[in-house]
């Protein structure tokens, strides 16, 4: 390659990207909603990162902020701009990290995107058994209250929960579900156990807000084993399946258990199933591979692992 390609090749994102110093001060700004704070951080005078933004502008003919009395403002194009240099940057700070730590290992790490509730109930209580099959693996965990996404590049798996139709990755059947009415030994030991779906009306229940397509909540439960009768009333209601679990480990009341989800608090003790009603929905997990990203070597053996106790038994 001659001299003058090289410096062709080079050049190539210097042309679209004419400085990475204005990037860095742009995401600095937005992030912090202030030219002022953003020049205190940086050390620089405010008219130097005044300088750099508005270069951004120029280049991108485009305004990346409403400039408001005394407040500044993203604009659509600056919100587009500014998620993905802070996505990059934080990206890149990671990497950093590892590097000078000397713990980046890309092969050996793998990146698993979930709900937080399939991180607490179902990844963490199984730790000790995927450091025992695999040692050398590095599992960082990327957790979301709602249904996971790929808006990460350095995501390499997501668990979803749905029917396995999703146009931004391959999908891989994990396991099905059950939901039954669970509570702590002590409440039951306090209270009597409902013989009838009538007797759910009457007692002190636990539910969570419906954050997946599919989830069920007590009415929906209900629902579906056909039961017609006016909305039953919940003592707690809360955002996040955690909080209503350890609510009924607390002895706070019944709530739904999520088979795959508690099986290890069924099998501990700390939670104990109530009735013999049962919800079999109709969507199930799935190990989602993001569209262009090949598996890595050890994916299998991370399915395998979330799989481990196969069938739900009675």
């Amino acid at each position: 390659m001659q001299p003058s390609e090289i410096n062709k090749t080079v050049k190539g994102y210097r042309r679209l990207i004419p400085s990475m110093n204005a990037l860095l001060e742009f995401e600095a700004v937005a992030r912090l909603s202030s030219f002022t704070l953003a020049a205190q951080e940086l050390g620089v005078t405010q008219a130097a990162v005044s300088k750099q933004v508005k270069l951004l502008e120029d280049t991108l003919e485009t305004k990346l902020f409403h400039r408001l009395h005394r407040a500044i403002k993203l604009t659509n194009e600056g919100c587009i701009l500014h998620s993905a240099v802070a996505a990059s940057i934080h990206r890149m700070a990671s990497v950093y990290d590892k590097i000078a730590e000397g713990i980046y290992d890309q092969e050996q790490e793998i990146v698993l995107a979930c709900t937080s509730a399939f991180s607490q109930f179902r990844v963490l209580p199984r730790l000790s058994m995927l450091r025992a099959i695999q040692p050398k693996l590095k599992l960082r965990l990327f957790t979301q209250m709602l249904t996971p996404d790929f808006h990460r590049d350095d995501v390499d798996l997501v668990i979803r929960y749905g029917n396995g139709k999703w146009d931004d990755g391959n999908s891989i059947f994990l396991f099905d579900e059950e939901v039954f009415p669970v509570c702590s030994p002590c409440w039951l030991a306090a209270n009597p156990a409902p013989t009838s779906i009538v007797d759910f009306s009457r007692m002190e229940l636990i539910d969570s807000d419906a954050t997946l397509d599919g989830w069920l909540t007590w009415n929906s439960w209900c629902r579906e084993l056909g039961d017609t009768r006016p909305k039953l009333t919940n003592i707690l209601r809360c955002s996040s399946y955690n909080d209503t679990i350890q609510a009924a480990t607390l002895g706070h009341g019944i709530a739904l258990g999520w088979g795959r989800m508690v099986s290890h608090l069924l099998k501990s003790g700390d939670l104990v199933r109530i009735s013999p009603y049962v919800v079999k929905p109709k969507e199930a997990y799935y190990m989602v591979i993001p569209n262009g990203r090949e598996p890595k070597p050890l994916t299998y053996t991370l399915i395998d692992w979330l799989r481990e106790d196969g069938q739900l038994k009675h």
